[in-house]
């Protein structure tokens, strides 16, 4: 059976699968250099030529599917409703849909219950099922886990930016999800908000991008007990006032409000620096999700203790470290996609449970192919095996962009959509976040070998996705500095050579000159878009001298002449 998953707004992504088997997500922003979180765009004769690269057709497939929650205009949402969208599917002519609910705070709403819609406008047929967005993000997580292919119920917790972390039981034989209520009221939109009460963040729109700086930048203030306490009192007096109120969508977000608003007084600001305020929050934040988890599941004794963890808040990899290092669960699963990037296949996984096939085979470099690359002019082109690129990094010690096969599922880059670099200079991460006009105190992370990764990190345990803090043991911080955050953590991707022989192979040899066995890591892209689909827009983008892919080194023929150490010095950043 082949079912088709589609997300229309933002993040939009198709999905293929097979089977029970995952031919392709492709998302929006990573085609044709789009803008990061873009919507679908995608008309119904381009969807059928991209299905025929893969040997596919719309006329074959058994089952379209579209990833409810359409009304962009109220984020929250109401479970009880569903939703329409106007799409642009026949080239301009629009048409309206009807789509799922969001999915979230109705006890007995049965998530799985997909809605089915027929549309027959002048001649024009489209039959698809659309399911809850929520239910896209639990089965998208539970189809992808190890828990899946054990055939083990699960634990699902969904935290997005429009509902607060909700928890859910997945019961895999009856394929039913339990819906165990929301863990506190705080929407996952918090961590945009609260950030942007303050400088740097109140300078900046208040966008998606938020999030992953404030993560970033806590690392540059200290947790003040007092605050931590001031934080906790005023969020039991927001929900003291709510006590009485049902709870829904709506009250969510006047508490996240609310808690806001009184957290951020001047009275407060005027006792503590900014950088301690949000580091602080970024603490009570953690605690509050730690200890509500914690709670909530001593209420279901014999449930099995398994957990999935979905939504744009579970790309928090501090949060993800908790829950991981809480021993609350024996087991701990995030996808490599658990934001809305993901929901063209988590929708895609709720028809294909309906089917009776619960884990799905899946890839993370499951994303577009290269395109066919011209040549930039002003570079030169030579053939250049893994081993000659190693040692080019090991010699000339600049930043390489690594474009290689299929790109990764979901926002972080893994090594075939990557900028690589040697580790051993402090000044690289510098230049490395100057060229893609990032923060300074943002971090560069670390692509390592699997079997090398516990002696340089605690725990250093396999993390192929990114998704996990580690801390650098102290005989390693002088060595790798360039991927040393403020707090001396790291985010830590690991690799072996069934993940990826490509970067496993350039790591090796990289090894065998340096000693060290990681490389810098970091997205290759233009500010604001997604990953290069092909080299010439790296060559393009031109801000490295060196651009590799698929066994051919682009080289510009004007190239800068600098190490990370002088061009710092010459721009004195």
């Amino acid at each position: 059976m082949t079912i088709c998953g589609i997300k229309l707004t933002h993040d939009g992504a198709i999905a293929l699968i097979d089977n029970g088997k995952l031919i392709f997500s492709i998302e929006m922003e990573k085609l044709d250099n789009n803008k990061r979180h873009a919507a679908f765009n995608l008309t119904l004769e381009k969807i059928n030529a991209l299905m025929g690269e893969y040997g596919y057709s719309l006329d074959e497939l058994d089952r379209l599917v579209i990833d409810g929650w359409g009304n962009e205009l109220n984020p929250a949402g109401d479970g009880s409703k569903n939703y329409s969208l106007d799409v642009s599917l026949r080239g301009t002519d629009k048409l309206t849909i009807g789509l799922a609910s969001y999915g979230h705070l109705v006890a007995d709403e049965d998530l799985l219950k997909g809605l089915a819609f027929h549309y027959n406008v002048d001649g024009f047929e489209l039959r698809y099922n659309s399911y809850p967005h929520a239910a896209g993000h639990i089965l998208g997580a539970y189809c992808t886990s190890p828990f899946a292919s054990r055939n083990e119920d699960s634990f699902v917790l969904v935290w997005d930016g429009g509902m607060p972390p909700q928890l859910f039981y997945y019961r895999c034989q009856e394929n039913k999800v339990e819906n165990l209520g929301p863990l506190f009221l705080l929407m996952g939109f918090i961590y945009i908000n609260f950030p942007h009460a303050f400088e740097p963040f109140s300078k900046l729109p208040k966008d998606l991008s938020i999030a992953g700086k404030a993560m970033a930048y806590i690392a540059l203030g200290n947790v003040q007990g007092e605050l931590l306490q001031v934080y906790r009192q005023t969020f039991a007096a927001v929900l003291n006032e709510a006590k009485d109120l049902r709870v829904t969508p709506e009250l969510c977000v006047i508490v996240t409000q609310e808690f806001i608003k009184n957290a951020t007084t001047p009275a407060i600001r005027s006792q503590y620096t900014s950088d301690d305020m949000l580091t602080t929050f970024h603490a009570f934040m953690e605690e509050l999700l730690v200890e509500s988890i914690g709670r909530k599941v001593k209420d279901y004794p014999g449930y099995k203790r398994n957990l999935c963890f979905a939504g744009g808040c579970a790309l928090n990899i501090k949060w993800n470290s908790a829950l991981r290092e809480s021993k609350l669960f024996e087991g701990v699963w995030v996808p490599p996609f658990p934001n809305d990037a993901g929901s063209a296949i988590g929708t895609a996984c709720c028809e294909m449970v309906n089917q009776g096939m619960r884990s799905l085979a899946w890839n993370v470099y499951s994303g577009p192919a290269l395109r066919v690359s011209g040549m930039d002019q002003g570079w030169q082109a030579a053939k250049c095996s893994v081993e000659e690129l190693a040692r080019m990094l090991h010699e000339v010690g600049e930043p390489v962009v690594v474009l290689n096969g299929r790109a990764e599922l979901g926002p972080r880059a893994l090594g075939n959509r990557s900028i690589v670099a040697p580790a051993t200079d402090f000044g690289m991460k510098q230049l490395l976040n100057t060229i893609k006009v990032r923060e300074h105190y943002r971090p560069v992370a670390p692509i390592c070998l699997e079997q090398d990764a516990p002696a340089i990190f605690d725990p250093g345990s396999p993390d192929p996705f990114m998704l996990y803090d580690h801390l650098v043991r102290p005989d390693w911080l002088a060595k790798i500095p360039a991927v040393c955050h403020l707090d001396q953590t790291a985010r830590l991707q690991t690799v072996n050579a069934a993940d990826n022989p490509v970067i496993y192979n350039l790591l090796t040899c990289y090894k065998a000159l340096s000693g060290i066995p990681l490389l810098c890591n970091t997205s290759a892209n233009f500010k604001g878009k997604g990953f290069f689909p092909d080299a010439e827009s790296a060559m393009t983008w031109g801000m490295v001298n060196y651009v590799w892919s698929e066994g051919i080194l682009f080289t510009k023929a004007g190239k800068d002449q600098w190490t990370a150490v002088s061009r710092l010095q010459s721009e004195k950043i």
